[in-house]
Order: structure tokens, then C-alpha cells, then sequence
């Protein structure tokens, strides 16, 4: 008897759009005589199973369940696709685990911890990962830019704290220029992350688990042509991703070494994705943030670190299945 799967998908934000992609390519990389996947769309408006004849099969909330045609399907994994909230902040991993059933993602406090990226970086600093120099703050506690510059020096990154995807990022080099960014960081949501910027090659690397050895994917190397790697140059084509990163064997040592480091201290489980920027000057990598639901699109970078490391997708997501069950 083949496992019985549900690969969630969708989301209450924004990233829904990349979730349903990532679901895609997913879904059709599954190894369909190991699993039995069900393709289940969490939304605003319910939890629906989509069947082949396009009807829409509400989820039972109580324990996770589906029925179709009188049966009852009671599922024995969860494999996530799902971008932003509830998946990626940590919600439905709790609602998961009080009702016993593993999944493919950071446990709920791991999730929680990464979504919000000024403790991800406050807990990396702490266990001497190199981090970027950052204020917290909150839309309720005004602060102007004036007490913001006395604080960090320009040029400065200004990011909504919670979420990916690079939606409402900006890059500010004058200080006229820090209001309207706090203002557009704080239409996405109710903390904003102010860091100092730090020159360097932007490299980002996919790291998983399987059989209980922590692995690191071949490193990428982000090239955008914008000014920083935001939402277009990440998902409408504005940068250039080099797999692997043409980059001194030293230099891809030690960032593939924080990476795993990193994995560790944070307690990840199944794919995460970390972003660096390598500093030329004093040759350490900083951690920018840790992505723990990273995409799955066709031209997302895990699919390609995973194929430039000689490995089906089919062969990575069954991988990630079974090191659930452990």
C-alpha cells in the first residue's frame, strides 16, 4: 500500500501565486508508484481537495481528512508548497502536530522563528554567525529616519519583517529617501527590518536532510541587474542565477559550512533555503535570512541546485518524504 500524501499548496498572502507554481512542479515529480498525492488548496475560502473531474472536495478540519465517495482518507504525510502564511510562519505545522502527522517542513517554532527576520538574524548573531547591522520596527512605535541614521549608516535595506518573496523591499542610499521606504515596507506589514547594506557577491544555498546527514545543495550565485534581488529580478526574470556558483573552492567551503552550521543552530528539518552575501573584505559570509518553505517552480533555485548535484526531483522530494518519518 502506496503512502498517502497531501501536498499543500496556496496560502493566505500574496506568495499563494508562487505556491500554486511550486505545487506544480511538485506534483509532477512525485514518484507515483511510492506516494499517493493528494493536492490539497488552502485559501481564504476553505480547504478543498480538487478531484480529476474538477469538483471541489472540502477538508475536515477535525483531523485533516478527506471523503470521496464514502471513503474516508486519513493521510500519512504532509508535503509543503505553501508560500508565506499559514505555511511558512509555523501555523499549520502546530495544527499538524497536535494532530500527530508529519510533514516535510521546519517543526512550528523553527517556522515561526524564521518568518519573522529580525530574531532569525538576533539568534544567528548570537551563535556568531555574521549578520548585518539592523533596527526593529514597529508600526504602532513611530521612529524617525533621523534616529534610524544615527543608529545604522547608508546605504540601508528596508524590509517588511515578516514574509518573503521580496515584495516591498527597497534600497535606500540618501536619507530623503528612508520615509517613503518605511512607508512602503509598512503597507506589507506591521514590523519593518531597517539593515545596513553589505557589499559583496550574493550567493544563496539549498540544504536538506536525508537519512539523517545534513546536506548542502551546490551553491547559487544571484546576479541581478536590478539594484538587489527584488521581486522581479526573483520571479520575472531580472537576474541571472548562476548553478553552480563560479566561485574559489575557499570561498564555497566556508559558506557551505555556515549553511550546515546554520541548519543545525536553527533546528531545521526537510528544504531550507539560505541567502549570503560573501564580504570581499573580511572574506566571511552574513547570513540574510533563512527561507524555510524555498520554491519549487520550474525556475525556482532549489529544483536547480538539486539537478546540478546529479539527483532527480523525483529522487528529492521522495527523500524529503521519507526523512519525515523519521
Amino acid at each position: 500500500m502506496n503512502k498517502k500524501i497531501a501536498l499543500v499548496t496556496g496560502g493566505y498572502s500574496g506568495e499563494a501565486v508562487i505556491s500554486y507554481k511550486s505545487a506544480i512542479t511538485i506534483e509532477n515529480n512525485l514518484d507515483k508508484e511510492k506516494w499517493d498525492c493528494y493536492k490539497i488548496d488552502i485559501n481564504p475560502k476553505g480547504w478543498f481537495y480538487l478531484s480529476s473531474d474538477g469538483k471541489q472536495h472540502s477538508i475536515d478540519k477535525n483531523d485533516f481528512s478527506l471523503t470521496l465517495n464514502g471513503t474516508k482518507i486519513l493521510f500519512d504525510a504532509v508535503l509543503f508548497g505553501l508560500h508565506g502564511t499559514p505555511g511558512e510562519d509555523g501555523k499549520l505545522q502546530g495544527y499538524f502536530d497536535c494532530l500527530n502527522i508529519p510533514y516535510t517542513s521546519c517543526d512550528a517554532a523553527t517556522s515561526a522563528l524564521t518568518f519573522n527576520k529580525r530574531y532569525t538574524v538576533a539568534v544567528a548573531a548570537f551563535a556568531g554567525i555574521h549578520v548585518a547591522r539592523s533596527m526593529h520596527l514597529f508600526k504602532d512605535k513611530k521612529v524617525s529616519p533621523d534616529q534610524i541614521l544615527k543608529e545604522l549608516k547608508l546605504p540601508l535595506f528596508v524590509k517588511p519583517n515578516n514574509g518573503g518573496s521580496s515584495i516591498g523591499i527597497s534600497k535606500v542610499k540618501e536619507a530623503g529617501e528612508l520615509q517613503a521606504s518605511l512607508d512602503k515596507a509598512f503597507k506589507e506589514d506591521d514590523q519593518v527590518l531597517v539593515e545596513e547594506f553589505i557589499s559583496g557577491r550574493e550567493f544563496t544555498i539549498g540544504v536538506f536532510q536525508s537519512k539523517g546527514t545534513i546536506i548542502a545543495l551546490p551553491i547559487t550565485e544571484v546576479i541581478s541587474q536590478k539594484e538587489f534581488f527584488d521581486y522581479e529580478a526573483k520571479y520575472e526574470g531580472a537576474s541571472e542565477e548562476v548553478t553552480p556558483a563560479k566561485v574559489d573552492e575557499l570561498i564555497a567551503e566556508k559558506i557551505r559550512t555556515e549553511a550546515k552550521k546554520i541548519y543545525a543552530i536553527f533546528n531545521c528539518r526537510g528544504v531550507v533555503r539560505i541567502d549570503f552575501i560573501f564580504n570581499e573584505k573580511d572574506q566571511n559570509p552574513y547570513m540574510l535570512e533563512i527561507n524555510t518553505v524555498p520554491g519549487q517552480s520550474e525556475a525556482s533555485i532549489v529544483p536547480q541546485q538539486v539537478k546540478a548535484m546529479g539527483w532527480t526531483l523525483k529522487d528529492f522530494y521522495s527523500a524529503l518524504i521519507e526523512e519525515c518519518f523519521h
